[in-house]
């Protein structure tokens, strides 16, 4: 089963689901200034004064906020996350405003941009993150003094933030579609050997490596001839794929797919898992007969080339 949702429907953690929701996939992606010259030596002495700061650019005003908080944990696959209120159209002095370290030492990363509906008004979105997932167990700091630099033409943007969050252990599941089975693992030892029933062949499983985006004890799912409340269900996709329990299709899962495109898994190891994983964790699917999740669709970022992505997507930033 799929759970359907817009995909730009915002993913937050632990947040219960408003609209009913079905299995299927939906296709939709520092200033500087000098000082005058010196008083020559013939003049009269004059009271000394400070060079003013450059005026700031004129421009109609583009806020930033961010997804994650101070203090917050995430999974090892999670990106940065920054959402803008103007479509912009030069991302230059965002990204050189720009500065991320992992426990103290630069990230090495970069930020990919793609238009957004997740909160009214701010209608593009910045993802960053480095070559690979995060280390386990880091620190994590942004400073993005933006306050002050044009956004492009008659756009400026008007605030700066920071922001100090933490990874947690590096939990990532692979799941083959081949052998309808999930491993999980936990900072590289093994956690979990579960059997799951995968997307069947009219409704196909994505492909690729996604990211866990919220979990609700409780989500409800409907579709064709269907209309469920699904317990232990961990979304991957804004498209709708969930892992989830699935009690209707035990004779099934670790033997085929069969599902609308989720992992079904047995009532007590969907709780297993519910109880285990946390938003940003990794999931790695093979297999599925489906194609390779889009990268707008959740937190596909890891399904794009490090070469694609510092490319900055919707913008350029080299």
């Amino acid at each position: 089963m799929r759970s359907s949702r817009s995909w730009w429907t915002v993913a937050a953690l632990a947040v219960a689901l408003v609209a009913p929701a079905a299995c299927s996939h939906s296709a939709e992606p520092a200033a500087s200034w000098e000082t005058g010259p010196s008083a020559a030596d013939s003049a009269p002495a004059a009271a000394p004064s400070s060079a003013a700061a450059p005026a700031t650019p004129a421009g109609k005003p583009v806020h930033v906020r961010l997804l994650e908080g101070d203090g917050t944990t995430w999974g090892v696959g999670m990106p940065i996350i920054a959402y803008l209120s103007k479509k912009i159209t030069d991302a230059h002095a965002f990204t050189a405003a720009s500065a991320v370290t992992v426990n103290g030492q630069p990230a090495g990363g970069a930020w990919f941009f793609q238009k957004s509906a997740i909160y009214p008004g701010y209608p593009l979105e910045a993802h960053y993150r480095t070559e690979k997932y995060w280390p386990a167990h880091a620190k994590i700091h942004l400073d993005l003094t933006t306050k002050g630099q044009p956004a492009g033409t008659g756009l400026v943007f008007d605030n700066s933030l920071s922001l100090d969050m933490n990874t947690g252990p590096a939990n990532v599941s692979k799941v083959d579609g081949k052998t309808e089975r999930m491993v999980v693992t936990s900072d590289g030892k093994p956690v979990f050997t579960f059997p799951v029933s995968l997307g069947k062949a009219s409704t196909p499983t994505f492909g690729g490596t996604k990211v866990v985006m919220e979990k609700d004890k409780v989500q409800r799912m409907t579709g064709p001839g269907y209309d469920l409340k699904v317990p232990w269900s961990v979304r991957i996709t804004n498209s709708g794929e969930f892992f989830h329990s699935a009690s209707w299709n035990g004779g099934n899962i670790g033997q085929r797919s069969t599902s609308h495109g989720c992992a079904n898994l047995n009532v007590g190891d969907a709780q297993k898992f519910f109880d285990f994983t946390q938003v940003g964790d990794v999931a790695v699917f093979t297999g599925t007969g489906g194609p390779t999740m889009p990268s707008w669709d959740g937190y596909g970022d890891w399904n794009l080339a490090w070469k694609t992505w510092k490319a900055g997507g919707a913008l350029k930033t080299a």
